[in-house]
């Protein structure tokens, strides 16, 4: 499979990322919950699990014969060791989503209570992601090099700048992938890996970087096109913390000077939903907002003028990925166009975009996809690189969480629609699960709905 994001390290309580858990959870790692398909909530490491009535208390209870790859039986001590360790040791800002559990304690070797300082409705659907993974309690002194888990498939090779090969577990408690080894070939730039897709190099592009290459592929006796939905929204960040951007008037101009059709089809050949806010179609709270802020240059350039922001330059700071390079190329045109210039600085990814950008909230614009799903709660945080700092939206978000299972869309929803009358950031377009393939391979997910691909349906239908 060809992909164009390496991940820097293979341990996501460190490595910040998309690259990492696509490339580890659900293949190397599992959770006790994991969503399927549809976006709804399966258990995975435990058989089953309960909800007090007062929405504070899980008790889940885990599947037995369970063993990791250092051959080491998962227990209810792994479990709580790798809940306890989210809130101690990871690094990140994801494992902020774990500070509502007040503590995880064993009942016996096979089941795990987890009690909540108040009611979540949104913690048990992070436990489907990367933080809600388990870990061996012998198994953590190494994991940027030797990750160890559950999953199907274990680490076989990692060559870096070339690929990661996983083989498949023979001691996995499930059934047992149809592959008996997979390869993640990384490439620097979409037109190799789309050659080494037509040389029969690789047989599957993983992410299809450059729509209008789909061309090149229409033999159909020899490939196969796959697109699905996703959870990655395209990002314009637009750093509220210092000017222009925190001046909302100027921030309003940019959403009115992008014309996000012509966007889609000028850089991603039309393959791009348009959504106006932090959110996806398989979130219960989606509602399509792009009419909030249609294309109006005319208005764009009013407010730009009425904030003193007219003719002003800004540092346009976007990682070297294909669909974040075309996507910046338009905007800066656009924005151009109504007096406000974006200067563009292509940075390495992952690892300069993130220590500039990410971490460090040192640009005016950027652009990235954000794959973590129902991510709303990115712009709760003011230390988020966003650098968005409103407690109206903090509290909507709080009490979605915190409320009635029922009252939780109409809160977030609510949330959403705040986030985009504020203009915090523009969405260009909700990435599509976009995937080329050989003829021959079956059982590809047709939509993204977690952070890792699922490779466990992957099989060949027919002899190559």
């Amino acid at each position: 499979m060809g992909l164009i994001a390496e991940p820097a390290s293979l341990d996501f309580t460190t490595t910040d990322g998309a690259a990492v858990p696509q490339a580890t959870l659900g293949s190397i790692y599992e959770g006790l919950v994991r969503v399927d398909q549809q976006g709804r909530i399966q258990p995975l490491l435990a058989e089953r699990y309960e909800r007090s009535d007062d929405g504070r208390t899980y008790t889940f209870h885990l599947r037995k014969g369970v063993k990791f790859t250092n051959g080491a039986e998962f227990t209810a001590d792994d479990a709580v060791f790798s809940i306890d360790r989210v809130k101690k040791d990871w690094k990140l800002k994801t494992a902020r989503q774990m500070d509502v559990v007040g503590k995880a304690e064993k009942t016996d070797d096979h089941t795990v209570k987890v009690t909540l300082d108040r009611p979540s409705n949104g913690w048990l659907y992070a436990m489907t992601t990367r933080i809600g993974a388990m870990f061996s309690r012998t198994g953590v002194s190494d994991l940027a090099a030797h990750p160890v888990g559950t999953g199907p498939f274990k680490l076989a090779e990692r060559r870096r700048g070339d690929r990661i090969v996983l083989d498949r577990n023979a001691s996995y408690w499930g059934s047992a992938p149809a592959l008996s080894k997979v390869t993640l070939k990384y490439f620097k730039d979409a037109g190799a890996m789309n050659n080494a897709m037509l040389t029969g190099g690789i047989d599957v592009v993983g992410t299809v970087q450059a729509p209008e290459s789909l061309s090149r592929f229409s033999d159909t006796n020899r490939f196969q096109v796959i697109e699905g939905s996703s959870t990655g929204e395209v990002v314009l960040s637009m750093n509220n913390s210092r000017e222009p951007f925190k001046d909302r008037r100027v921030r309003q101009a940019v959403r009115y000077a992008i014309d996000h059709k012509a966007l889609v089809e000028t850089s991603r050949a039309g393959h791009g939903k348009l959504i106006g806010t932090m959110a996806s179609p398989t979130d219960p709270w989606y509602e399509d907002l792009t009419g909030r802020y249609p294309y109006d240059p005319d208005k764009a350039r009013k407010l730009l003028k009425d904030a003193g922001a007219e003719g002003r330059t800004v540092k346009f700071r976007v990682p070297n990925m294909p669909y974040a390079m075309s996507a910046a190329q338009v905007v800066a045109s656009q924005l151009g166009q109504v007096g406000l210039k974006a200067e563009i600085e292509p940075l390495e990814f992952p690892a300069r975009w993130l220590s500039e950008v990410y971490n460090k909230a040192d640009y005016d614009l950027s652009v990235i996809a954000h794959t973590e799903p129902r991510d709303l709660w990115t712009f709760a945080d003011p230390g988020y690189y966003f650098r968005y700092d409103n407690p109206e939206y903090a509290k909507l978000l709080k009490e979605g969480d915190s409320g009635k299972p029922e009252d939780e869309t109409a809160r977030y929803r609510d949330a959403a629609r705040l986030l985009s009358d504020d203009a915090a950031a523009d969405w260009l377009y909700l990435m599509p699960n976009l995937m080329v393939a050989d003829k021959a391979v079956a059982g590809l997910p047709v939509n993204q709905v977690g952070e890792g691909f699922d490779l466990t349906g992957v099989h060949w239908a027919k002899k190559k």
